[in-house]
C-alpha cells in the first residue's frame, strides 16, 4: 500500500530488534519504548542479545535477505512502499538527486556491553569491493552516557594493525585508541574507516548511511566468528585497507563532537553530506518544513498536527515516520525530540 493509496498520514513505528546480535543489550530500548503510553503495541524484544532497534528501514542486515526491514503497521514493507510510490514518501526533489534510495538509516543502540573495536568503509571502497550503494559513515546522538573509543592517537602501520587483527591483541588495540568520555546530548560524528567501540552502557540514537557493513578489528569473548564473518567476505588483507591509521589528536577528535547541540548545529557540518539529525525543544508550538523522516520523541509529549488536519499523540519512546507528501507538520506542547532526516 503506498502513502497516496492510503491517505497520507504520519506513521508510528513499533519496534524492530533482530535478534541474537553478537553483543548484549536490550534493556534500555524497551524502557523507552514502554515510556510512552502510545507505543505501538509491537515495542519491545525480549532477551539480552537485541541491543539495536531498526527504525524506518530499508536496509536488511549483513546477508540477509529480509531481517532488518521495517514492517509498516499495514504489514507492508518500507521499502515496497516506497519503491510504489516514490514521490509521496521522499519527494522531487530527493527523487531528482538520489532516485528512491532513502539514503537513511536510524538505529536505537542500547550497549550492554561494550561493542568491539571495528570500522566501516568508505563509499567508494563498498562500491568497489563489494557492490553496495552506500558505505557507512555515521554519527550518535547520546541518551545515556559513558565511554567510546575513538581513532587512534598515533599512526598505526599496516603490518602492526594486521598483527594485532590476527593474534587478536586487544589490549595493544585499545592502548592505542582514544578514550573519551560522552554525556547526554552530546554528538558524535564517526566519518568511514575511523576505528571505534561504544563503551557499556551508552544509550544511543544512530543516524547513518542505509548499509549493514562492519570490519571487525576485534571479536575475541564475543559470541561471533570475527576470522570467518569480520571482513565482510573480502580477507583481512583487503578489509583492513578501509581503515583509517592515521595519528589523531585529542583536539582533531574533538572537532567531531557536539555538546549540546540544537537544530541544524546538533550533529558538525561534515554529517550533512551523508545525513542530518536536528534535536529540537517545543514548548508550545513549533512548525517543521516538509520532508522525509523520522521523528524520535525523546521527552515529554504533545501533538503533531499536518495541514491536512491529521492529529496525532505523541510521547516520550515513541518514533513516527514522516512522508514528504504529509507537507508542513506542527508540534504542539511540551516535548523534546530529535528529527532525522537524509542529506539534501
Amino acid at each position: 500500500m503506498s502513502v497516496s493509496d492510503a491517505g497520507v498520514s504520519p506513521v508510528p513505528l513499533g519496534s524492530n530488534q533482530p535478534a541474537d546480535r553478537f553483543y548484549r543489550g536490550g534493556a534500555k530500548i524497551r524502557a523507552f519504548r514502554a515510556s510512552s503510553s502510545v507505543a505501538p503495541s509491537s515495542a519491545g524484544s525480549a532477551g539480552d542479545r537485541v541491543p539495536e532497534d531498526w527504525v524506518a528501514s530499508s536496509t536488511t542486515v549483513f546477508g540477509e535477505s529480509e531481517i532488518g526491514l521495517t514492517r509498516l503497521p499495514s504489514g507492508e514493507l518500507l521499502r515496497d512502499a516506497i519503491a510504489a510510490d516514490p514521490l509521496s514518501w521522499l519527494g522531487e526533489e530527493h527523487l531528482a538527486r538520489y532516485g528512491a534510495d532513502t539514503k537513511l538509516l536510524i538505529k536505537l543502540l542500547d550497549a550492554g556491553e561494550r561493542l568491539p573495536v571495528h570500522i566501516h568503509p568508505s563509499g567508494a571502497f563498498a562500491h568497489e569491493h563489494v557492490g553496495a550503494a552506500h558505505g557507512k559513515a555515521e554519527a550518535w546522538y547520546v541518551l545515556t552516557g559513558g565511554t567510546v573509543h575513538l581513532g587512534f592517537h598515533r599512526a598505526v602501520g599496516e603490518e602492526e594493525l594486521a598483527g594485532w587483527v590476527e593474534t587478536q591483541d586487544t589490549e595493544a588495540l585499545l592502548a592505542a585508541m582514544h578514550l573519551i568520555e560522552v554525556n547526554p546530548g552530546d554528538s558524535i560524528y564517526v566519518p568511514p574507516g575511523l576505528p571505534h567501540a561504544i563503551g557499556a552502557g551508552i544509550f544511543i540514537v544512530e543516524v547513518q548511511e542505509p548499509e549493514d557493513m562492519s570490519i571487525l578489528l576485534e571479536w575475541k569473548d564475543f559470541a561471533i566468528d570475527g576470522a570467518q564473518n569480520g571482513h565482510i567476505g573480502l580477507g583481512f588483507d583487503a578489509a583492513l585497507t578501509a581503515t583509517d591509521r592515521r595519528g589523531f589528536s585529542a583536539g582533531q577528535l574533538e572537532e567531531l563532537i557536539v555538546h549540546g547541540g540544537m537544530g541544524e548545529d546538533t550533529l558538525v557540518p561534515a554529517a550533512s553530506e551523508y545525513f542530518r539529525a536536528e534535536r529540537l525543544t517545543v514548548e508550545g508550538e513549533t512548525t517543521l518544513d516538509a520532508g522525509f523522516g523520522t521523528l524520535v520523541v525523546l521527552t515529554g509529549a504533545g501533538t503533531l498536527v499536518s495541514t491536512t488536519g491529521i492529529r496525532l499523540p505523541i510521547e516520550a519512546g515513541q518514533t513516527v515516520l514522516t512522508p514528504f507528501a504529509l507537507g508542513d507538520i506542527t508540534i504542539q506542547g511540551s516535548v523534546s525530540l530529535l528529527r532525522c532526516r537524509p542529506p539534501r
